[in-house]
C-alpha cells in the first residue's frame, strides 16, 4: 500500500473570522463549508482540502508550513501585496528547481507559494 496524496490538512486557528477572511479574500480560496462564525471551515484546493478548526488555545508562534503550487508565483505575490499583506520573502528561484515566496497567515503558519521551473 502506497500513500498517493494528501486529502486534507487541518490547521488549528485562534480566530475563525480573521482566518476565513485571510484564506478566502486575501489568498482567494473557495469556501465550501463553515464561515466566519463557525468552529470548523473547509476550503477546496485542487483534489484536496484545507480545513480550519477553531482552537482558542492556538498560539501565535510559528505553527507549520503549507506549500501551494500556483500557475504564476509573481502574480500571486503581487495579489497579496495589493491586498495589504507583507510576504516574508520576495519571489526567488531556488536551487531545488522552484520559484517561490513565503507569507504568514494570521496564526503564524508559513505559506509557501511555488511553481516548478
Amino acid at each position: 500500500m502506497n500513500v498517493r496524496s494528501i486529502s486534507a490538512v487541518t490547521l488549528a486557528i485562534s480566530d475563525m473570522g480573521r482566518s476565513v477572511n485571510f484564506y478566502q479574500n486575501m489568498v482567494g480560496l473557495d469556501l465550501l463549508y463553515g464561515g466566519p462564525s463557525a468552529s470548523f471551515s473547509s476550503f477546496k484546493i485542487g483534489e484536496g482540502y484545507l480545513n480550519l478548526e477553531l482552537d482558542i488555545k492556538a498560539t501565535t508562534t510559528w505553527q507549520g508550513r503549507l506549500i501551494f503550487h500556483v500557475d504564476d508565483v509573481d502574480s500571486m505575490y503581487e495579489r497579496l501585496i495589493q491586498r495589504g499583506l507583507s510576504p516574508s520573502s520576495k519571489p526567488a528561484d531556488a536551487s531545488w528547481g522552484e520559484r517561490y515566496f513565503h507569507v504568514y497567515d494570521p496564526d503564524s503558519n508559513e505559506l509557501s507559494f511555488a511553481r516548478p521551473i
